[in-house]
């Protein structure tokens, strides 16, 4: 038998805080940049989230760009054009259809993990969207944990940006982040959220 493994530790309040408690979702931005070397380095904390057989199905582009900002324009509400605009990156998260192309290589140990998916499309398309939700939920808490604020928005045309920036792939849109430092004076008061008696059960 192996030696016995050191369970992990909770984390102190403040690093929950910065997480969860008091983070919050941004609708304006500091002017303070966000270098390349930061985003390769929040993509190697959310990599190594756990996806169903490893299918990493997410896929990403951060916008930096005036030039590609622009691109993503005519695809948002209105509520959500200077959030977008004014944010140093704004991460596309879409996910892969294709994802089980890649299984023999991220599952090894099962080299027959594709076959389910190669003939049901419909299956394919409800593993790819969950698992690259997922992935898109790592990036906010990676994102966090390095410093930076989030502005997450579903409040766009999803078919407009994957004909924009996944035109010829199986890539489709799922949802945009913005990422930056945010202003806090732009921010709204913080909204309630449900009870534990009120949506949970002890079974």
């Amino acid at each position: 038998m192996g030696e016995p493994r050191e369970l992990p530790r909770a984390l102190d309040e403040r690093v929950l805080n910065q997480l969860f408690s008091t983070a919050r979702s941004h609708n304006g931005w500091l002017t303070r940049p966000v270098d390349d070397e930061l985003l390769l380095r929040l993509y190697d904390l959310v990599k190594m989230g756990p996806t169903s057989l490893n299918c990493c199905p997410a896929r990403f582009i951060f916008i930096r760009t005036p030039a590609n900002k622009e691109r993503l324009r005519g695809a948002l509400a209105p509520a959500n054009v200077a959030k977008v605009m004014g944010a140093p990156v704004v991460a596309i998260i879409g996910y892969d259809l294709d994802f089980h192309a890649h299984l023999p290589r991220l599952f090894q140990h099962r080299p027959e993990a594709a076959r389910p998916f190669q003939n049901n499309p419909a299956l394919a398309q409800e593993t790819a969207f969950r698992n690259g939700t997922l992935q898109g939920a790592y990036l906010m808490l990676a994102a966090r944990s390095l410093g930076l604020d989030c502005g997450p928005l579903s409040g766009f045309d999803a078919e407009y940006v994957t004909g924009e920036f996944f035109a010829g792939t199986r890539i489709r849109a799922n949802f945009l982040c913005c990422l930056g430092h945010g202003d806090p004076q732009l921010l709204f008061p913080k909204l309630p959220r449900f009870e534990f008696s009120e949506v949970c059960t002890l079974a």
